[in-house]
Protein backbone atom coordinates (compact mmCIF):
# COMPACT_ATOMS: atom_id res chain seq x y z
CA UNK A 1 0.00 0.00 0.00
CA UNK A 2 2.96 2.39 0.16
CA UNK A 3 3.90 2.12 -3.50
CA UNK A 4 2.37 4.47 -5.96
CA UNK A 5 2.85 4.61 -9.63
CA UNK A 6 4.38 7.88 -9.41
CA UNK A 7 3.99 11.19 -7.77
CA UNK A 8 1.71 13.78 -8.74
CA UNK A 9 1.91 17.15 -9.30
CA UNK A 10 0.30 20.48 -8.09
CA UNK A 11 -1.85 21.64 -10.54
CA UNK A 12 -3.38 24.27 -9.19
CA UNK A 13 -2.67 27.28 -6.51
CA UNK A 14 -5.49 29.53 -4.91
CA UNK A 15 -5.85 32.16 -1.99
CA UNK A 16 -8.52 33.11 -0.16
CA UNK A 17 -7.48 36.80 1.25
CA UNK A 18 -10.95 36.64 3.33
CA UNK A 19 -13.61 34.45 4.21
CA UNK A 20 -16.28 34.16 1.72
CA UNK A 21 -14.18 35.95 -0.87
CA UNK A 22 -13.12 34.78 -4.57
CA UNK A 23 -10.34 32.45 -4.70
CA UNK A 24 -6.94 34.25 -6.53
CA UNK A 25 -5.07 31.62 -8.43
CA UNK A 26 -1.50 32.00 -8.33
CA UNK A 27 1.57 30.26 -9.38
CA UNK A 28 3.52 29.19 -5.82
CA UNK A 29 3.10 30.67 -2.12
CA UNK A 30 4.93 30.03 1.05
CA UNK A 31 3.25 27.32 3.12
CA UNK A 32 3.26 27.74 7.47
CA UNK A 33 1.66 26.71 10.23
CA UNK A 34 -1.38 28.92 9.50
CA UNK A 35 -1.70 28.21 5.86
CA UNK A 36 -0.75 29.29 2.54
CA UNK A 37 0.86 32.81 3.01
CA UNK A 38 -1.89 35.21 1.48
CA UNK A 39 -4.80 33.07 2.24
CA UNK A 40 -7.62 33.04 5.35
CA UNK A 41 -6.65 29.24 6.82
CA UNK A 42 -5.68 29.52 10.23
CA UNK A 43 -3.30 26.66 11.81
CA UNK A 44 -4.53 23.27 12.65
CA UNK A 45 -6.42 20.33 11.13
CA UNK A 46 -7.60 22.40 8.27
CA UNK A 47 -5.25 24.83 7.55
CA UNK A 48 -4.48 23.70 4.08
CA UNK A 49 -7.08 21.83 1.20
CA UNK A 50 -6.40 19.86 -1.51
CA UNK A 51 -8.87 18.01 -4.22
CA UNK A 52 -8.10 16.01 -6.82
CA UNK A 53 -7.76 16.89 -9.97
CA UNK A 54 -8.67 13.79 -11.51
CA UNK A 55 -12.30 14.50 -9.50
CA UNK A 56 -12.55 18.23 -11.36
CA UNK A 57 -14.58 15.94 -14.57
CA UNK A 58 -16.41 14.18 -12.23
CA UNK A 59 -18.08 17.02 -10.18
CA UNK A 60 -19.01 18.93 -12.98
CA UNK A 61 -20.48 15.77 -15.06
CA UNK A 62 -22.27 15.01 -11.75
CA UNK A 63 -23.65 18.87 -11.61
CA UNK A 64 -24.47 18.76 -15.32
CA UNK A 65 -22.66 21.16 -16.29
CA UNK A 66 -19.47 21.57 -19.20
CA UNK A 67 -16.52 22.08 -16.78
CA UNK A 68 -15.62 23.22 -13.06
CA UNK A 69 -12.73 25.88 -12.72
CA UNK A 70 -10.67 24.91 -9.60
CA UNK A 71 -11.63 28.21 -8.17
CA UNK A 72 -15.32 27.53 -8.24
CA UNK A 73 -14.61 24.57 -5.80
CA UNK A 74 -12.97 26.96 -3.28
CA UNK A 75 -9.87 24.53 -2.10
CA UNK A 76 -6.29 25.47 -1.88
CA UNK A 77 -4.56 23.38 -3.90
CA UNK A 78 -5.54 21.05 -7.20
CA UNK A 79 -3.63 18.04 -7.23
CA UNK A 80 -3.25 15.66 -10.39
CA UNK A 81 -1.83 12.57 -10.75
CA UNK A 82 -1.87 10.24 -7.33
CA UNK A 83 -4.63 9.49 -5.60
CA UNK A 84 -5.05 11.83 -2.29
CA UNK A 85 -6.94 9.45 -0.33
CA UNK A 86 -3.99 6.73 -0.35
CA UNK A 87 -2.01 9.60 1.11
CA UNK A 88 -4.32 10.16 4.65
CA UNK A 89 -2.23 9.00 7.48
CA UNK A 90 0.77 9.42 6.05
CA UNK A 91 3.07 12.48 5.74
CA UNK A 92 2.90 13.82 2.35
CA UNK A 93 5.89 16.46 0.21
CA UNK A 94 4.18 19.22 -1.13
CA UNK A 95 7.18 21.36 -3.01
CA UNK A 96 9.36 21.86 -0.48
CA UNK A 97 6.53 21.39 2.77
CA UNK A 98 5.52 18.52 4.86
CA UNK A 99 1.70 18.40 5.37
CA UNK A 100 -0.51 15.39 6.26
CA UNK A 101 -4.05 14.93 5.45
CA UNK A 102 -6.39 14.95 8.62
CA UNK A 103 -9.94 15.01 6.83
CA UNK A 104 -12.73 15.28 4.20
CA UNK A 105 -13.07 18.32 3.42
CA UNK A 106 -17.21 18.53 2.99
CA UNK A 107 -18.70 20.38 0.35
CA UNK A 108 -20.35 23.37 1.61
CA UNK A 109 -24.13 24.53 0.97
CA UNK A 110 -22.53 27.68 -1.31
CA UNK A 111 -21.61 24.65 -4.10
CA UNK A 112 -25.00 25.09 -4.94
CA UNK A 113 -24.91 28.44 -6.36
CA UNK A 114 -21.73 28.03 -7.74
CA UNK A 115 -22.73 24.18 -9.47
CA UNK A 116 -26.32 25.09 -9.50
CA UNK A 117 -29.43 22.87 -8.75
CA UNK A 118 -27.67 19.66 -6.84
CA UNK A 119 -24.02 20.86 -6.99
CA UNK A 120 -23.53 20.20 -3.36
CA UNK A 121 -24.57 16.53 -3.72
CA UNK A 122 -22.52 16.36 -7.27
CA UNK A 123 -19.67 17.28 -4.53
CA UNK A 124 -19.99 14.86 -1.99
CA UNK A 125 -17.25 12.08 -2.01
CA UNK A 126 -15.29 14.35 -4.46
CA UNK A 127 -14.87 17.30 -2.21
CA UNK A 128 -11.09 16.74 -1.29
CA UNK A 129 -9.12 16.69 2.04
CA UNK A 130 -8.04 18.89 4.44
CA UNK A 131 -4.32 18.79 5.79
CA UNK A 132 -2.41 20.14 9.02
CA UNK A 133 1.23 21.61 7.99
CA UNK A 134 4.22 19.46 9.04
CA UNK A 135 6.72 21.26 8.04
CA UNK A 136 6.21 24.68 6.05
CA UNK A 137 7.73 25.12 2.66
CA UNK A 138 7.22 27.18 -0.21
CA UNK A 139 4.85 25.03 -3.08
CA UNK A 140 4.33 25.89 -6.75
CA UNK A 141 2.29 25.02 -9.32
CA UNK A 142 4.25 21.93 -10.94
CA UNK A 143 5.93 20.67 -7.92
CA UNK A 144 5.99 17.19 -7.07
CA UNK A 145 3.19 15.69 -4.67
CA UNK A 146 4.24 12.32 -2.86
CA UNK A 147 4.01 10.01 0.14
CA UNK A 148 7.09 11.83 2.23
CA UNK A 149 8.68 8.46 4.68
CA UNK A 150 11.94 6.03 4.10
CA UNK A 151 9.74 3.30 2.71
CA UNK A 152 7.96 5.74 0.11
CA UNK A 153 11.38 6.60 -2.41
CA UNK A 154 10.21 9.98 -1.49
CA UNK A 155 12.66 12.53 -0.09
Amino acid sequence: MARHAGAGRVAWIGLRPERLADLVPVEAADLGEAGLDGDHARAGKRALTLIQAEHLPVIAALAGIGEVAPEVLRRNVVVSGINLTALRNHPIKIGAALVEITAPCAPCSRMEAALGHGGYNAMRGHGGWCARVLAPGRIAVGDSVARAGPDSGAT
